[in-house]
């Protein structure tokens, strides 16, 4: 298949820029794997779709401020958004300038913080704050960075909104959109219904916006993020197919990182970076069903949602959203991918 293959037609409105008042109020669309039939619910209908033999597993990762505001010392605004931290002084990220920031290049930051440009890596930049730890530099001055189709500043909601009730393990410059719709009272009612859940880590990185530039798709060139799977997810998992349940997973990270430690055929612990790019003909190894937002045109992810559930059945689903009205991206409303819906 071929880029263009996965283009839609969106428009503006259907776009959500903020979230709303509760973080379960979204809309959720269910769509039966196996047969493409949609039905129209709400996300506190989730509850009813998922029974104690499942397993829903959840990325831990924690979005960090990750979005600096600065400039050279020639006076020329920068922005910078860091893609990876390396250590506890130096950081791989992009930088937005009126020119290319060369090696040696002084950036000035806000409160009288500064750091410098040691190179490149591709289209990306390292940089080094010398003279601070970077998690706590930018705790004390960075900024949630909102996806690109969220076209307001971020404010002081974003700090909790766009973060899951769940998050841990700081690494992420973007939230794992899935987990957003849970909140302490849904979570409290899941393991009152005694659905067993788990926990993988994914630091979703910027690249997950970024648009597939070539048409044929083996040639596309994936992101790398950072992945962990533990021993206990892993023997949940093993556990869950034993008992027939269905491993559900919340969201492409979770997916991601699943499949990632599924590598040599079965599901085994392990963590580093991922760069898996899945497109349909993949064959799914670790996940049965799957919690998700809807996706940029184009995008990796909706490449890989097709994958799950059927290009057709997707691109339908997706056009019977937009005829409803529903709410895309990070902020937006979600779909539950399965077979047994509603059993």
């Amino acid at each position: 298949m071929k880029k263009s293959d996965f283009n839609y037609l969106l428009p503006d409105a259907l776009i959500a820029q903020k979230p709303l008042a509760e973080r379960d109020a979204s809309r959720l669309l269910c769509m039966d794997r196996n047969t493409g039939e949609i039905t129209d619910r709400l996300f506190t209908d989730f509850i009813d779709l998922i029974q104690p033999d499942d397993l829903l597993v959840f990325n831990d990762t924690k979005v960090i401020p990750a979005r600096l505001f600065g400039s050279k010392q020639s006076g020329g605004k920068v922005e910078i958004l860091i893609e990876r931290i390396v250590d506890d002084h130096h950081a791989i990220a992009h930088v937005r300038a009126s020119k290319s920031s060369k090696p040696g290049t002084l950036i000035k930051l806000d409160e009288g913080y500064c750091c410098v440009v040691q190179g490149r890596v591709d289209d990306l930049f390292e940089l080094e704050f010398a003279d601070v730890n970077l998690l706590w530099l930018l705790e004390k001055i960075g900024h949630i960075p909102l996806p690109p189709y969220i076209t307001r500043a971020d404010d002081e909601s974003d700090l909790t909104r766009y973060q899951t009730v769940f998050a841990k393990e700081s690494g992420a410059v973007a939230a794992p959109t899935a987990g957003l719709h849970f909140d302490l009272a849904m979570m409290d009612k899941i393991k009152a219904k005694g659905t067993q859940t788990a926990f993988v880590t994914l630091h979703v990185g910027s690249g997950t916006f970024q648009p597939v530039r070539v048409e044929e798709l083996s040639e596309h060139l994936m992101h790398k993020e950072y992945f962990a799977v533990s021993q206990a997810t892993v023997d949940a998992v093993q556990q869950t197919r034993a008992r027939s349940g269905r491993v559900i997973a919340i969201g492409t990270t979770a997916v991601r990182a699943l499949e990632s430690a599924s590598n040599s055929g079965q599901l085994e612990p392990g963590f580093g970076d991922t760069d898996l790019f899945i497109t349909p003909g993949y064959q799914f190894k670790s996940v049965d069903a799957m919690l998700t937002n809807f996706h940029l045109p184009e995008s990796t992810l909706l490449m890989l949602v097709s994958a799950f559930a059927g290009y057709d059945s997707i691109m339908n689903a997706y056009s019977h959203a937009i005829d409803q009205s529903y709410r895309f991206f990070s902020y937006g409303d979600a779909m539950f991918l399965s077979w047994r819906i509603g059993r």
